[in-house]
């Protein structure tokens, strides 16, 4: 049964819009020997089978330690050696996702306010966000900052990952404010040195202790 690490640490999200879906099995096998626990593979753009064959090449570079996660298609997180899904608020709600998925999967959640965070039920993690402006994801929504994260973190009754407009090196403070995990996004896929870009966070994140 998978296990959602404590804290959570760096967390990568492997985009296929981001860079080329042929890359993204090298780019996770780099990143879990620099120190990364839980990956997320995003395809927006991507029909069933191509993102199914995607994950199963990406658990395959990952190896069985480190936590594979599926964005949005819960029915290719079932089909796959993933360990969960990552739901957005327009998806399937996390307890309807449960009943297709395998006993003990991972769901997480993203939440955008407060309220969210209130509202946010049945879940393992959420993410909360856009902490900071973006470009990878045309959300229409306004960066959240700092302050409003760490009220998050401190109301939520599981882990936060903030996502959104995140560089290595916003890690050292967004790991002050109390998020559990930070994803990156081109912060790491797109950095000069990916693998010791995710190094260097990770070792800036666990520095302030990963949580408060």
């Amino acid at each position: 049964m998978p296990v959602l690490p404590t804290p959570i640490g760096i967390y990568a999200i492997l985009d296929a819009d981001t860079v080329p879906v042929a890359k993204l099995p090298k780019l996770a096998a780099g990143f879990v020997q620099a120190g990364v626990q839980v990956f997320q593979v995003r395809a927006k753009n991507l029909p069933g089978g191509p993102f199914v064959e995607l994950v199963v090449a990406i658990r395959a570079a990952l190896g069985p330690k480190a936590l594979l996660l599926v964005n949005d298609r819960v029915d290719v997180a079932a089909l796959t050696p993933s360990d969960g899904v990552h739901l957005g608020d327009l998806d399937l709600a996390p307890s309807d996702a449960r009943k297709l998925l395998p006993k003990g999967s991972i769901v997480g959640y993203s939440t955008h306010s407060l309220a969210d965070i209130s509202q946010a039920t049945d879940v393992d993690y959420v993410g909360f966000g856009p902490v900071f402006a973006t470009a990878t994801k045309v959300t229409g929504r306004a960066p959240l900052g700092i302050e409003l994260l760490d009220a998050a973190c401190k109301l939520s009754p599981v882990p936060v990952v903030a996502i959104g407009g995140i560089n290595p090196k916003d890690v050292a403070t967004l790991a002050k404010a109390g998020a559990a995990g930070i994803a990156m996004i081109s912060g790491l896929l797109l950095a000069d040195s990916p693998f010791e870009t995710a190094k260097e966070a990770t070792a800036d994140f666990f520095a302030q202790g990963g949580l408060k």
